[in-house]
């Protein structure tokens, strides 16, 4: 696997995007991606699959710690508690105790980035 890296951050140059897989179909194409080596799998809360995401990953046998997990926080949940509230959702939801990315999913020009 060849990786990025920039100011001490490593990351996978190939990741495993994961917009419209569910249930089952969802689990057994994550943990097949693992198998044959990515490393890096992105999901967000609008996707609706980061339970079964964070269950392929503990399923995979491959150890949390070298896999690069990203999500991303919905337009409507930027306002400064709802960004918190939805990273503290997706965690749960994905079982694995951290993200290595926490993304925007799409700026809203009504909630300033600062």
């Amino acid at each position: 696997m060849r990786y990025l890296e920039s100011k001490g951050a490593r990351v996978p140059a190939l990741g495993l995007g994961t917009q419209g897989l569910l249930g089952d179909t969802c689990i057994r194409l994550v943990r097949c991606a693992l198998e044959v080596g990515y490393r890096f799998v992105d999901t967000s809360e609008e996707y609706g699959n980061e339970l079964e995401i964070g269950r392929a990953i503990r399923e995979s046998g491959v150890d949390r710690g070298e896999v690069f997990l990203a999500t991303k926080v919905s337009r409507g949940h930027l306002d400064r508690p709802d960004v918190r509230r939805a990273c503290e959702a997706s965690l749960a939801r994905l079982g694995t105790g951290y993200a290595d990315l926490l993304l925007v999913h799409w700026p809203d020009p009504r909630v300033p980035l600062a």
